[in-house]
């Protein structure tokens, strides 16, 4: 009870020091994402670095590096709470996905609706090559692999070029060349968002292959590095470059907004500058926007000069569960 009342105690105070200001009214309760009357709390400048970021409990995805904007729906603002309330813009990135994660991916979110032309996944990584097996539901449930390399089409597209195929563990790539046959006249992909095929090759959208907050920005490279996917994006413009957030906190691995709205809870932070950063700095910075509230109740928060707010934080995997659900 004494952390509750420490945690209370700091919250009231940082909800006064930053200028942070309460929304509940009945009219913006009845619109929890409402933006001001002017027209939106607009973009929120974006930097991270050397996050492990949980899309989902079983999707994350590590970014290296990342500089961009938060940009918020029409008439909304920034939402913690909502991920579907925005998007991250890019201007540069750097991320990398492991097989784990991918496989959780697919199955979970690309192909997880019921009439999805694949089902059972799983993806490997050999050499420079990834491998993809599951189910082929269209003809029945029939077990495959398809064996590809990975490169960018001149639109920003994944491709996943088809090396060699495999059904019920026989090769199948030859005869399907000697019959006149490709993927394309196999696999229905109409229905799958992201998804194409062109002959025997997969082409995926990376803008819409993951979870939202959705990654917008210019595929520039993929490749196979370490046992993992990384991917390297761009802005969809060449001008117009942003200049990186100055780091405030000292921050190793972190998350740093600044400027624009933002909503965490039941606060709304305007003029955002707002670093969420990593108590232990040694391994990549676990971060879930699912749980972001448990990881500020295990954590504490700092005011800088300038008004603005440090929040350090444990790695969500490493939080003592009944400590955060308990506060002490």
């Amino acid at each position: 009870m004494k952390r509750v009342a420490v945690v209370a105690a700091s919250l009231a105070f940082l909800f006064t020091a930053v200028a942070c200001r309460a929304q509940q009214t009945q009219k913006q309760g009845s619109l929890p994402n409402a933006a001001s009357a002017a027209g939106g709390g607009g973009d929120v400048n974006a930097t991270m670095k050397n996050v492990n970021y949980r899309l989902t409990d079983k999707i994350i995805v590590h970014i290296v590096s990342l500089r961009g904007k938060l940009t918020p729906k029409p008439d909304q603002i920034v939402a913690f709470d909502d991920r579907q309330s925005f998007g991250i813009d890019v201007d540069s990135a750097s991320v990398t996905l492991n097989t784990t994660s991918l496989t959780n991916d697919l199955n979970d979110y690309v192909f997880v609706k019921p009439d999805a032309p694949f089902k059972k996944l799983t993806a490997t990584i050999e050499g420079d090559q990834l491998t993809v097996k599951g189910l082929l539901v269209s003809k029945g449930g029939i077990p495959f692999s398809t064996t590809g390399t990975l490169a960018v089409t001149p639109e920003g597209m994944i491709r996943l070029h088809t090396t060699k195929v495999e059904a019920l563990h026989l090769p199948v790539k030859g005869l399907m060349d000697m019959l006149g046959l490709d993927t394309s006249k196999l696999v229905d992909t109409n229905k799958v968002e992201g998804v194409s095929v062109d002959k025997n090759d997969l082409i995926l959208d990376p803008q819409v292959l993951l979870p939202p907050p959705q990654l917008r920005g210019r595929l520039t490279s993929i490749k196979i590095e370490n046992g993992q996917i990384a991917l390297a994006f761009a802005g969809k413009e060449e001008k117009g470059s942003l200049q990186p957030l100055t780091n405030t906190c000292g921050a190793r691995n972190y998350l740093q907004f600044q400027g624009g709205t933002v909503r965490f809870g039941k606060l709304t932070m305007d003029q955002t500058d707002l670093v969420l950063l990593d108590m232990q700095p040694a391994d990549p910075f676990d971060f879930a926007m699912d749980h972001y509230k448990e990881q500020l109740l295990a954590g504490f928060s700092k005011m800088t000069q300038q008004g603005g707010l440090c929040v350090h934080m444990p790695d969500y995997g490493k939080i003592n569960r009944h400590a955060a659900r308990h506060g002490s």
